[in-house]
């Protein structure tokens, strides 16, 4: 049986790291060690780790702030175990997670792997809407574990796992925005072997209001450019259709005020065939309604900083130059 190292970066989030440690102290299989990384925190944890360090074996430090990425490369140079398990700060893992990755280890090993996330009943209704959108293939064509997909599977490090042997090959992680794609796609050039377990789920917080996930996800869609620079073969279709979605939106608009509103219904289809899937997927009207601002905010989102970051770093050449370009792919 393989051991476990589970690495968690944390900053400023003490409720979420109770709620994460409380779960994951309630475990069926216990081959596991669980290390903490305060990044720099200024409402610090290292209290409540240490109430869990009698349930868990645990270990827990403290660095100055550098970022999510050095921190989990921090904590990966502590690690004891054969492979490293990262969970964001935010995740609660259900208590048979050990249990079931143990014998998905036996029934197929891979040497990188990742699962899917899902709401718990005690997330709010926004926060289910949030994590409908994020999950639907309607909204992000199942790359993010679904069963459907329209990419090859990527772990992200909401719940990711590689075996020391890839570490040491590829190295850390690169602190950049979706430094958890830039891993996985070196893991991948270098030959390993990358595999989702679709029943090895997290429950993920993710954000608690619109606002803060229009942020998030305008990230995301300025960073698939960055990761164009790096691997020029890794942009497909599917990433390019939250900018199509906000093009083809503008333009249905547009026609639709100036020539019929007849143009609108596209639009109208698409919403309600988004609403219908989150009402029986949920089972609930008000989070089904909620799913509607919630894909708009995602695929906007998105779509907006993509186009922005298109413009400016493809088609007008500003922002990274060429030599750190060299030093990002060198991992420097």
């Amino acid at each position: 049986m393989e051991h476990f190292s589970v690495i968690i970066p944390v900053y400023n989030r003490i409720e979420e790291i109770r709620d994460l440690l409380e779960s994951l102290a309630h475990q069926t299989a216990s081959n596991f060690e669980v290390i903490i990384v305060e990044d720099g925190s200024t409402d610090r944890c290292e209290e409540i780790a240490g109430t869990y360090s009698s349930s868990l074996d645990l270990r827990y430090y403290f660095k100055q702030n550098e970022g999510r990425s050095i921190a989990r490369n921090f904590g990966m140079k502590q690690a004891r175990g054969t492979y490293f398990i990262f969970f964001d700060s935010d995740c609660v893992i259900p208590p048979d997670y050990f249990e079931k990755l143990n014998m998905e280890m036996e029934r197929e090993p891979f040497d990188c792997f990742g699962g899917p996330d899902a709401a718990d009943e005690s997330f709010t209704n926004v926060q289910k809407a949030i994590n409908h959108s994020m999950t639907s293939f309607l909204t992000t064509g199942g790359i993010r574990g679904g069963k459907i997909r329209l990419e090859k599977f990527i772990p992200r490090t909401f719940n990711m796992g590689f075996s020391r042997k890839v570490y040491e090959y590829v190295g850390g992680f690169r602190e950049m925005f979706s430094e958890d794609i830039d891993m996985s796609t070196r893991i991948r050039i270098a030959g390993f072997s990358i595999g989702l377990y679709p029943d090895l789920f997290v429950y993920h917080k993710r954000r608690v209001n619109f606002r803060k996930f229009f942020r998030q996800v305008y990230v995301f869609g300025m960073s698939r450019i960055t990761l164009k620079l790096l691997y020029p073969d890794s942009l497909k279709l599917v990433h390019c259709l939250p900018a199509l979605f906000v093009i083809g939106v503008f333009i249905l608009i547009i026609l639709g005020i100036f020539i019929s509103p007849w143009w609108l219904l596209p639009i109208g289809i698409y919403f309600i065939a988004i609403f219908i899937s989150s009402l029986l997927s949920t089972k609930s009207l008000p989070i089904a309604f909620l799913t509607i601002p919630a894909s708009i905010i995602q695929l906007g989102g998105y779509g907006c900083g993509f186009i922005k970051s298109f413009v400016g770093k493809i088609l007008l050449r500003k922002g990274r130059d060429e030599q750190e370009e060299i030093r990002i792919r060198q991992g420097k």
